[in-house]
């Protein structure tokens, strides 16, 4: 099967605190991937890393066997914030915003979006009436916008209640059916259990195991 994205050997320092420590794995195409670790084993940093918001010490990565470039980054969408949506605007208008800020998609794009994370009934509804649950399956929709291959998803069941744990489990569940790999960084066990067919495992910025 081939590798979506390949680490090797990634090292990174805020000053004297060693984030991440010497961390090679491979996202198999198609999987989905789990990154799996307590608050603070270097996550994050692994996200931010891979999606060139931060610079590696040490080490390289290759999206789809390459180094990374503005035109393999339109083949991977991200969600590892919260966005910011306008409250008072109905779910297709701040997807219109999203699209028009990242140029992603087309107008038809954002109706297939909002079918895809289920909220099309909703698309005219303002943002400031969806449940947590809601509002993270419309993040999701943002980061679908422009068809990505890839989706980084950076905890993407925080602070959500279990209705809305179990909508974005099914839904990344439907979305790998669909064709997308998905890397997903998560301290919920139980989680990456039930949504994952690959995992590494981090703990304080050390790989300590990687596989199916």
């Amino acid at each position: 099967m081939a590798s979506v994205l390949s680490l090797a050997n990634i090292t990174k320092f805020y000053g004297p605190v060693q984030a991440l420590n010497d961390v090679s794995f491979e996202v198999p195409e198609g999987s989905v991937f789990g990154i799996l670790g307590p608050n603070g084993s270097g996550k994050t940093t692994l996200l931010s890393i891979i999606l060139d918001v931060l610079k590696a010490n040490k080490g390289n990565f290759l999206w789809f066997g390459r180094p990374g470039s503005p035109d393999q980054r339109k083949k991977i969408g991200s969600l590892l914030e919260t966005p910011n949506f306008y409250h008072y605007l109905s779910a297709i208008n701040n997807l219109r915003v999203t699209q028009s800020i990242s140029g992603r998609g087309s107008a038809a794009a954002i109706d297939d979006v909002l079918k895809k994370v289920s909220l099309f009934e909703r698309r005219k509804s303002r943002f400031s009436t969806f449940s947590l649950g809601m509002k993270q399956r419309l993040a999701i929709a943002g980061v679908l916008l422009g068809n990505p291959k890839v989706l980084v998803l950076d905890e993407p069941t925080n602070g959500l209640d279990p209705v809305g744990i179990a909508e974005i489990r099914e839904l990344i569940i439907g979305l790998k059916k669909s064709g997308h790999t998905i890397i997903l960084a998560s301290h919920l066990l139980d989680e990456v259990e039930k949504v994952c067919t690959h995992v590494a495992i981090l703990k304080t910025g050390i790989l300590l195991t990687t596989g199916d």
